[in-house]
């Protein structure tokens, strides 16, 4: 398993979470650390599915529940969805956990089949 850690913001840009050829900078799955409140959490799902189907990649989003010191509110949400963007599983308001089994071959089958990674724009951020 080769596994991409992300933080909240980079979640909004596609092209620091790009799933691409380079051995450094390829993986099955991405890991978004987050607190994301709220008022945008319909942008928290959206992306992450966005990002599980452009990188064939599983993703998980992990984020907080609760109200910080300034009265935002975290609703949690946390969600994991497979390289097609069907979701596996998803958390509520309280604090919880679930267990998602990953399918490695199944995944590496459906880059088999439909193998667009390669064909992506070749370019580096500087």
């Amino acid at each position: 398993w080769r596994i991409d850690l992300q933080i909240c913001y980079d979640l909004r840009f596609p092209v620091w979470c790009r799933n691409n050829a380079s051995p450094f900078k390829r993986f099955d799955l991405q890991l978004f650390i987050a607190n994301w409140p709220a008022a945008r959490i319909d942008a928290w799902t959206g992306l992450l599915k966005a990002r599980a189907i452009e990188n064939q990649a599983y993703v998980i989003g992990v984020n907080r529940v609760g109200t910080d010191g300034n009265g935002i509110v975290y609703p949690g949400a946390s969600v994991a969805f497979d390289a097609t963007g069907a979701c596996l599983a998803t958390l509520g308001d309280q604090q919880s956990t679930a267990v998602v089994e990953l399918d490695l071959s199944a995944l590496q089958t459906l880059r088999e089949q439909l193998p667009f990674l390669p064909d992506r724009d070749r370019f580096n951020l500087a």
